[in-house]
């Protein structure tokens, strides 16, 4: 301060010192060059720099300047005139000039207030979780305005959120609590503490503490803009919620149906083919034969729907013990090949193994099943006319094995719990099946440090892979 009052006093001396020594002019040249200093001072420090300017300018227009000259008697009324005017226009000069930069410093601070507000609403929209957005929200009030701590009291919760561990015996609770109860700010100037409620239109949803100064409207649009990001975050919670539900009832419904079905199926086969044999009806031997056979089938059917419950179960629980050995895929490949002669029956099967594959690191067996798998889905849910693509490729430290069929599809939302257990394509539950087969696979696949995914397109096909690591110096940690 004392700095700025010394400077003010130089430029005066200097003004006067240059027009005494070296220019010589007039004095209403003189009167407006002080005029212009005066004006200066006002405009970058303010009003009581600009008026003890006026004055020392003054005192020095009046005795350099005005005759005669170097004492303080003015022997012309006409120059009193002079210098009074000189000063009430220094004077009102400057308060014009200094009101004039107080409103450039409010407009700037208003600005830059509006652009951390922007800033504090884009950053409110990026969480959907409510309690993630709570734990944040006082931190960023803190980051974004400059205020030493914040506190947030949220009604639908009771539950209390802070900055940091200084805001709590800064801002308590009580009050919080009693801000939202009135439903009006309370601000404390002396303390430099404010409380603000948290509206969503009329209605009051919490409130808000801040240490620090943010002016009233900033403090008002936090309030609400505060309040409204909880609202939204919460009824995107719900929503969440809510979907999630009727997903999980979906799916729920979807895998009663299935085991209720896989189950029923093969047991009112057998029973009723029991029946027949065991009634009093005459039964030619082909007709007893037929019956059965149709015992002895659904009663595989239904050992290998309980065994691979069995498999899923132990697999699920990691009491599988697999037998690791460096192997070439296009053994596994081929195995599951002989392995479904029979199902294959006159399917074109293409084959196209990567020149060059390295070993795998693999259960042949465990592998080998879940190609036979992924052929049995791609056999059963595609048209018998066309061929199934089986491929071997090397993807980083990984070989990638894909079966690929040309048949319906599968829709995105399906794509998601084709995995799981028991689930089967809700357009393709009148196929036989178990629904077992790709849930196996994945836990296979996933207990040889791999993993197993589908891309489909409706009308055009699926394609499934999966990846095992490969075996040597460059196999998967």
């Amino acid at each position: 301060m004392l700095l700025r009052f010394a400077a003010c006093s130089a430029v005066v001396i200097a003004i006067t010192t240059g027009y005494i020594g070296f220019l010589h002019v007039n004095p209403t040249t003189v009167a407006l060059t002080f005029l212009v200093a005066v004006l200066t001072i006002a405009a970058a420090w303010g009003l009581k720099y600009s008026v003890y300017t006026s004055l020392i300018a003054t005192a020095c227009f009046n005795f350099f300047f005005l005759p005669p000259v170097r004492t303080w008697t003015i022997s012309d009324p006409q120059n009193w005139i002079a210098l009074a005017v000189f000063l009430i226009t220094a004077m009102i000069a400057s308060q014009l000039s200094d009101k004039a930069r107080r409103q450039a410093a409010a407009a700037e601070n208003r600005r830059r207030e509006v652009e951390r507000l922007y800033a504090f609403s884009q950053q409110l929209l990026i969480k959907d979780n409510i309690l993630e957005l709570l734990n944040e929200l006082p931190k960023k009030i803190v980051d974004e305005f400059s205020v030493s701590a914040a506190a947030i009291f949220l009604a639908s919760r009771q539950a209390l959120y802070y900055s940091d561990v200084s805001a709590h015996s800064l801002l308590s609770a009580d009050e919080l609590k009693a801000v939202l109860a009135r439903g009006e700010p309370s601000v404390h100037t002396e303390r430099g503490v404010a409380f603000i409620p948290l509206r969503i239109g009329v209605r009051a949803v919490g409130s808000l503490g801040l240490i620090g100064y943010v002016s009233y409207e900033t403090l008002e649009a936090i309030g609400t803009m505060v309040g409204i990001a909880t609202e939204r975050a919460g009824a995107v919670e719900k929503l969440s919620h809510a979907e999630a539900a009727r997903e999980s009832e979906s799916l729920r419904s979807a895998l009663l149906d299935a085991v209720t079905h896989e189950f029923r199926t093969p047991l009112t086969s057998i029973k009723a083919a029991a029946s027949m044999l065991a009634s009093n009806v005459q039964l030619d031997d082909a007709a007893r034969s037929d019956l059965v056979a149709v015992v002895e089938e659904e009663a595989d059917r239904l050992n290998r729907l309980v065994g691979e419950a069995a498999e899923m179960a132990q697999l699920d629980a990691h009491q599988v013990r697999l037998d690791f050995e460096s192997r070439d895929i296009r053994s596994a490949i081929d195995e599951a090949l002989r392995d479904l002669g029979a199902v294959l029956d006159n399917r074109q099967v293409e084959v196209k193994v990567a020149p060059d594959l390295p070993a795998v690191r693999i259960d042949k067996q465990r592998i080998a099943e879940v190609i036979r798998h992924l052929l049995e889905n791609a056999v059963k849910y595609s048209p018998p006319d066309t061929p199934v693509h089986v491929t071997a490729e090397r993807t980083g430290k990984y070989v990638t094995v894909s079966v690929a069929d040309h048949g319906p599809g599968i829709d995105d939302f399906e794509q998601s719990l084709i995995f799981e257990k028991f689930y089967r394509g809700r357009g393709h539950r009148c196929i036989q099946g178990t629904g077992m087969g790709l849930p196996i696979s994945r836990a296979i696949v996933e207990a040889h440090s791999g993993s197993i995914a589908v891309i489909s397109q409706l009308g055009s096909g699926s394609v499934f892979s999966f990846t095992v690591p490969i075996a040597g110096p460059d196999a998967v940690e």
